[in-house]
């Protein structure tokens, strides 16, 4: 009585044990859970202000481009103008040659009548004219001829004055429309390269926001496929307890039938010497009668809380390496046809394909009150199990393979000693459970 007592008592406590320990991970669970929806949350609005920066400096971008493209059409269109200045003073060159040359001509002429006049006296030789008439008739045509070559020779002079001064004035003013025109050029020029450079500064600056935008993206997908690992890993912890629950209790009752069996067989026995024993008291014979031999119990089942997921030779072994923390060991063996299998009865909570585990498989199991959580990844293809699913141990998963962030075909095995989290806190070195 004392002894059922005893293990009623354990079983409660076993019990209670068990429900305090599961109650404290899956409340842990839904507790990551709520700090991922808040960092998606959190995710989202950066998404939202990466966008309204984006539509900022596309906007920012199509109203320089609008500007260079106006700046690119008034450099043609000032070049252009530059163009037919230039032809224009190439044509003025020219009628400055004929101005030039008519100038000279006229310098010429004007030489040789200062030469003439020098030469004959200047004034008297117009007196010399004058009184050299004939008559009065010859002396008015010689006056009027001397009036004549005046007004010829101040209408020379003012015509030189003219031309001279037209001259400089066309000089003038085209150099100085072609400066303007070449300042302006210029001012347009680097206006364009302005322009440019600050649209080259926002494509830059709107890649860089696009590289954001990406990552957090990544970020988010990261966050939901955690999310749904925990999910699903909620939902397996449950079915997991359940089965181990009912694992118990069907070894509870293989183990009260084993002992009924054994308490019949006892009292069997004992009836039986009993039997015997009288039968021969009646006898003659005074020879003592040895009881029976006990029956030899079957040998206790060897078992192993973890076995080894793969055959092969470990690689790698869990710790720090030149790339990083390995939060698992690698097993790799030669060949297309490795075999992974289930290091532990449990339920499959996910088996699906990750960018970094590549074909990965995430079970959890309960053995003896502990929650633990072994995966298996970088298999060869789809894993042979499915989520939800309970498997045995030694319970084929698929092949070793190089899927994901691998180099090589292995197997990256991890053991988590209760639930996996995206730190990976919880996560030990598998050796000492699977040895």
């Amino acid at each position: 009585m004392k002894r059922k007592l005893v293990m009623a008592t354990l079983s409660l406590s076993l019990a209670f044990s068990t429900y305090t320990v599961s109650a404290e991970t899956l409340s842990s669970i839904k507790e990551k859970k709520e700090q991922n929806r808040s960092e998606q949350h959190k995710k989202e609005n950066e998404l939202q202000d990466n966008h309204a920066e984006q539509d900022e400096i596309v906007t920012q971008i199509e109203e320089l481009k609008s500007s260079i493209d106006k700046t690119i059409k008034e450099i043609s269109n000032k070049k252009d103008s530059i163009k037919e200045t230039k032809a224009s003073i190439e044509k003025l060159k020219k009628e400055i040659d004929v101005l030039e040359k008519r100038i000279k001509e006229r310098d010429e002429l004007l030489k040789e009548r200062v030469s003439s006049m020098y030469e004959s006296g200047g004034a008297v030789n117009y007196l010399d004219v004058i009184l050299g008439a004939k008559d009065f008739g010859d002396f008015l045509d010689r006056v009027f001829a001397l009036n004549v070559i005046a007004e010829q020779d101040k209408a020379i002079l003012e015509e030189h004055k003219q031309d001279k001064a037209a001259v400089e004035e066309k000089k003038g003013k085209v150099e100085s429309e072609l400066s303007s025109l070449n300042n302006e050029l210029n001012d347009l020029e680097n206006l364009n390269q302005k322009l440019s450079d600050q649209k080259k500064q926002q494509n830059k600056l709107l890649a860089q926001l696009q590289v954001e935008e990406n990552h957090i993206h990544e970020d988010m997908m990261e966050l939901k496929e955690k999310n749904e690992l925990l999910s699903a890993q909620e939902a397996a912890i449950k079915a997991e307890i359940a089965r181990a629950k009912k694992e118990e209790e069907e070894r509870k009752k293989r183990e009260a039938a084993a002992r009924a069996a054994a308490e019949a067989a006892a009292a069997k026995a004992k009836a039986d010497a009993a039997a015997r024993a009288k039968s021969s008291s009646n006898s003659s014979s005074s020879r003592p009668v040895s009881p029976p031999p006990a029956p030899t119990p079957d040998p206790a089942p060897v078992y192993r809380d973890f076995i080894f997921p793969s055959q092969g030779i470990i690689t790698s072994n869990f710790g720090y390496r030149s790339s990083g923390m390995h939060y698992g060991m690698d097993i790799a063996k030669g060949g297309s046809t490795v075999p992974i299998v289930a290091a532990a009865s449990g339920t499959v909570s996910k088996a699906y394909y990750s960018s970094s585990y590549g074909n990965v498989v995430y079970i959890n199991h309960y053995i003896n009150g502990q929650l633990y959580t072994t995966i298996y990844a970088h298999m060869r293809s789809t894993p042979a199990v499915r989520s939800g699913q309970s498997v045995s141990q030694g319970t084929f998963l698929g092949y070793q393979g190089n899927t994901g962030a691998s180099r090589g075909q292995h197997l990256h095995f991890e053991l988590h000693k209760g639930p996996w989290n995206g730190s990976k806190s919880n996560a030990v070195d598998p050796r000492p459970y699977i040895q």
